[in-house]
């Protein structure tokens, strides 16, 4: 194979159940309990009708403003896949739209996150199916190559294996390494009830903050 253009199957997917598990947690409380590490960069908005989103990566890289290597992914790709593409943070010319988006939902995919822009804003809005993207812009795309699917990519500053778990929501986008989905999902589902034993606290104005006092003194904060 030709390295930067070629085509491997995705073959290794996180299972249905991890999945439905990480769905119904914030990907904020995915992220703190991965160190804060795993988090795409700031700047992902959703574009789609649907605004939360939980499935393995089916992953493309494609060259700036090209979609060539997009248009085959939404053919590959599995039902149930989240098509993540590297298109270098480009926003000068959008690499999906209506109708490339459209077909992927025929075909089940059920989100599209993408380093680049889109176009056909109000058309995704009302479709049933999760877009992240950094921007948006009416130029159209090329459909030449070169460019990669089914290989490790990076995308919003984050290196995104096939495969792996990928969780959106309001706040952004997050990726769970495959092989540690299972560890890191039990402990979100623990950091998740901590915060909600927290905003029950907060509700009944019984909130224990004597820690924010305790860390300054114990930084030296003058005055504190």
């Amino acid at each position: 194979m030709t390295v930067g253009f070629r085509i491997a199957p995705v073959t290794q997917r996180v299972g249905p159940a991890l999945i439905a598990r990480a769905a119904a947690l914030p990907a904020a409380n995915i992220g703190d309990v991965m160190s804060r590490m795993q988090t795409m960069r700031g700047g992902f908005r959703p574009f789609g009708g649907r605004k939360v989103i939980a499935g393995p990566a089916f992953t493309v890289r494609a060259r700036a403003g090209d979609n060539l290597l997009l248009h085959h992914a939404c053919d590959m790709a599995a039902p149930g896949d989240i098509i993540v593409g590297d298109g270098g943070g480009d926003l000068a010319i959008a690499l999906m739209g209506e109708l490339m988006i459209g077909h992927a939902l025929t075909r089940g995919v059920q989100g599209i996150v993408l380093d680049g822009a889109v176009r056909d804003v109000e058309a995704l809005a009302a479709m049933d199916i999760g877009v992240w993207a950094c921007g948006a812009t009416p130029s159209g795309p090329y459909k030449d190559g070169p460019g990669e699917i089914g290989h490790p990519i990076s995308c919003g500053g984050q290196v995104v294996m096939p495969g792996d778990l990928i969780v959106a929501d309001a706040d952004g986008v997050v990726v769970v390494p495959r092989a540690e989905a299972a560890e890191v999902i039990a402990l979100a589902e623990a950091h998740n009830a901590k915060e909600q034993k927290a905003q029950a606290a907060i509700d009944a104005r019984s909130y224990d903050r004597a820690w924010v006092l305790e860390m300054l003194r114990a930084k030296g904060c003058a005055g504190a």
